[in-house]
């Protein structure tokens, strides 16, 4: 699964989410990753069931409660989400400048969460509903060759050459 198209070149996962999805900007945010030359080497639309979630989220009730899993699993199972294994150079700090902070209210405006999400953390809190902030992206390295395993096979990663990649990389 490691990219091999140079060094500190790396992959990630990310997710655009059911609202992003019902809101119709797949396209946009996708857009966003493109232009700042990352390469797509996987991509799918997927409706998760209560398996794959708890797949995904495997830490996540650990970390945060059986509350807050509850809210964010019943949100992602609502809809299709898009997923993305994406590989640059440093693709994964790349990726979580694009997309901004967690929670909107403090995600910078240029970002995806900065432009289009507008639901503050304490609205989640008060309506007991997950955070609508658009996309899910890998933390770190290590997270992202976990999750990319959880969502896409081998044979549903591709390996090719982009043009922007003569000059990137």
């Amino acid at each position: 699964m490691a990219a091999t198209s140079g060094a500190g070149v790396e992959r990630t996962l990310v997710l655009l989410k059911p609202d992003a999805v019902a809101r119709g900007l797949v396209g946009r945010l996708v857009a966003r990753f493109e232009d700042a030359a990352l390469k797509i080497v996987g991509v799918k639309m997927k409706h998760l069931d209560a398996e794959s979630t708890r797949r995904h989220y495997f830490d996540l009730e650990e970390r945060a409660g059986s509350v807050i899993y509850n809210a964010t699993a019943e949100f992602m199972q609502s809809s299709p989400v898009v997923a993305l294994a994406l590989e640059g150079v440093d693709v994964v700090g790349k990726v979580r400048k694009i997309i901004g902070g967690t929670f909107p209210e403090h995600a910078e405006i240029g970002t995806i969460r900065g432009d289009f999400a507008h639901q503050t953390r304490l609205s989640s809190e008060t309506t007991g509903k997950a955070v609508m902030n658009l996309v899910h992206a890998s933390g770190n390295p290590e997270e992202a060759k976990y999750e990319i395993s959880v969502w896409f096979t081998g044979s549903e990663l591709f390996e090719y050459r982009t043009l922007a990649e003569k000059y990137a990389y």
